[in-house]
């Protein structure tokens, strides 16, 4: 991985120390905390962490095709390869998108996160809105979706995990964090030890919020307005910060944001 993934140089030194404070059994915060306090920044510093004491191959990943999806004429709005990136527009009509609304209204609970020590999902102020969720191909109007989004993606519907909607009231927001499971952490290596990696995220705008809930990317340097009926897809092929896919839902300042997402996971071992 060359120094560009990195934000500034990746020398020999730096490799060498590394490598010296891992084989000394230093923890992995603790050269975290060391690097930081030389100049790096923390999400460059996991990065070069990660390649050096973590390195995985790139995998499969999703990437979309273009064209109509489901007799639905979807236009790609924006594209970018690094991070792999895409922003679509009717994927769904605004009719399916109040629809889902009202599907995940009943069933909303706090949203919750999973806890990088031990696996499990848990309330979190990283995380303030409220959630529902459902079991894949769980009504027609869902299992149409699914198959729009294995159309569009080039991925298999049942490589997915169920379909969530999200509702971020006044003051709400996600704080900026990656969908993959940290490998390095005790409770991402517990659930892929249950399941397969996460390798993309879609998120799919079911309203247009009155002000603010934007999804910005800060390693892209990258704002998303939230707008009906548009979707954006995000794909990380290795479960590190390189990838820049670091993202948050900015807080919702007037209105409501409702946002469906669904995360896809890796193909089968060859």
């Amino acid at each position: 991985m060359g120094t560009a993934a990195f934000g500034r140089p990746f020398t020999g030194e730096l490799r060498d120390w590394i490598l010296a404070q891992a084989a000394a059994g230093c923890r992995r915060q603790d050269m975290l905390r060391a690097m930081a306090a030389s100049g790096w920044p923390l999400a460059a510093a996991r990065a070069a962490l990660q390649h050096l004491l973590h390195p995985q191959p790139p995998r499969p990943a999703p990437w979309p095709a273009a064209g109509a999806v489901g007799g639905r004429p979807v236009q790609t709005l924006l594209q970018l390869d690094h991070p792999r990136l895409a922003l679509f527009s009717g994927l769904l009509s605004g009719a399916e998108c109040d629809r889902l609304v009202e599907l995940a209204r009943p069933r909303l609970q706090r949203a919750q996160i999973v806890n990088a020590r031990s696996g499990d999902d848990r309330v979190n102020p990283a995380r303030s809105s409220d959630a529902a969720a459902f079991a894949r191909a769980e009504t027609p109007l869902i299992d149409a979706l699914e198959q729009r989004i294995a159309a569009l993606l080039c991925w298999p519907a049942r490589l997915a995990e169920g379909l969530q909607v999200t509702r971020y009231r006044p003051g709400t927001q996600y704080r900026p964090h990656y969908d993959y499971f940290d490998p390095a952490d005790p409770g991402g290596a517990a659930l892929l030890r249950q399941g397969r990696q996460r390798v993309a995220t879609l998120l799919i705008y079911l309203n247009t919020p009155a002000r603010g809930g934007a999804t910005v990317l800060p390693d892209a340097d990258l704002v998303i307005d939230a707008v009906k009926g548009q979707a954006l897809f995000f794909g990380y092929d290795q479960p590190h910060p390189a990838t820049r896919t670091l993202h948050g839902g900015a807080p919702v300042i007037e209105g409501e944001k409702w946002v469906a997402a669904k995360w896809l996971l890796e193909a089968d071992p060859a």
